[in-house]
């Protein structure tokens, strides 16, 4: 049995109309993780991929995995019906052939029920490759819905490319052609990698130590080598050396308020006896909390540091492809879902457009141009 409960009907209206286009009938895939949907434009040439997690729901029940095929268009119909800020519950019986949808208003007792019929799709789940691109671009979504609504009055086609100069969207049509360069200040990145994006978003939670522990493990099982890398990193916070990696100030600060903790504890116990060094112990006591405090407002800052989105790339080699612009406009359909978009590109890779929101993510993958096609 599957029931899951939105607090607003509005994000899975926005998530619908930003798919429907590209996607006519497809399976959302249930399980006890969340809901997904993955499926291909009838030109198999764009991939849309959607992840809904369960902790992202008021209330999450699914007892097994279970498909539900639904036809899009008639799910965007009924949702119609709702207002935004319903609440909405999504309700389907173990092979059941009906998706039951009930709204409840929050400001009167109205409480509206819909029965959708389920539909036979047959749809083979491809495995998404973990893939290691060689530029990632960060922008706000409504500038990357500007661009390429802009380009797509030019010509049918935009070549995406990313330099150390910065990122170029370039478009050439039958009577005008386009070009729009996004510049940033300072010093350009390299692409970081699967484990170092693991430790951001642990520390961007505060989940740091934990993270670190299974970074070990996943280095201790990898081989020999990782496990030096860890031990020197260690030594060099000890002895309270500088470190040049900007990833690794974080750690260092971390460890060093662990070890000011230590010291803290092994200070009272040889000086016991006399009260003013009593004293002391309870001013020590005091410290590691004033430090945690700073560490939380760090963690807000960085917060609201996402929250402004601003434009930023990163890369290890050049990157130029060619797309169609027509796919792009139905993507940047999803800026209602949020205010910052990802671009992930690699020579002869789709390109990967990604938009994180709160309760998940949706992701469209799209194959490049190639030659004069």
């Amino acid at each position: 049995m599957l029931e899951a409960k939105l607090a607003e009907t509005g994000m899975l209206k926005k998530l619908l109309d930003s798919i429907k286009e590209l996607v006519t009938d497809a399976n959302f895939e249930c399980n006890e993780e969340g809901i997904n949907l993955q499926a291909m434009d009838n030109s198999h040439v764009a991939l849309v991929a959607v992840h809904l997690q369960a902790a992202g729901f008021k209330r999450f029940r699914c007892d097994r995995p279970m498909p539900l095929g639904v036809n899009l268009g008639s799910l965007t119909k009924v949702l119609k019906c709702a207002k935004d800020d319903d609440e909405c519950t999504l309700k389907a019986a173990d092979e059941a052939d009906v998706l039951n949808l009930v709204y409840e208003a929050k400001n009167s007792d109205r409480i509206a029920e819909y029965d959708m019929k389920l539909m036979d799709i047959d749809s083979d789940t491809l495995g998404i490759p973990d893939t290691e691109y060689e530029a990632e671009v960060s922008m706000p979504s409504a500038e990357f819905a500007r661009i390429v609504r802009d380009l797509s009055a030019l010509g049918e086609s935009v070549r995406i490319e990313v330099s150390k100069e910065g990122v170029r969207f370039a478009s050439e049509g039958e009577s005008a052609n386009g070009s729009i360069l996004l510049k940033k200040d300072g010093e350009v990145g390299r692409v970081k990698t699967a484990k170092e994006k693991k430790a951001e978003k642990a520390r961007a939670n505060g989940e740091e130590p934990e993270e670190d522990d299974e970074e070990e493990e996943e280095e201790n099982e990898d081989g020999e080598k990782p496990k030096k890398v860890k031990k020197e990193k260690v030594k060099k916070e000890k002895g309270d050396e500088d470190v040049e990696m900007e990833d690794e100030e974080k750690d260092e600060e971390a460890f060093k308020a662990n070890s000011d903790d230590e010291d803290e504890k092994s200070e009272p116990s040889d000086d016991e006896e006399s009260g003013k060094k009593r004293k002391k112990k309870t001013n020590g006591s005091s410290k590691p909390a004033k430090k945690a405090k700073t560490t939380k407002s760090k963690g807000k800052g960085k917060k609201d540091d996402e929250e402004k989105t601003v434009f930023d790339f990163s890369m290890n080699s050049h990157v130029s492809l060619t797309f169609s612009l027509k796919y792009l406009v139905n993507f940047a359909k999803s800026t209602s879902m949020t205010n910052k978009v990802e671009l992930r590109l690699s020579n002869d890779v789709p390109l990967l457009v990604d938009y994180d929101f709160g309760q998940g993510y949706v992701r469209y993958y799209l194959a490049p141009k190639i030659g004069d096609e």
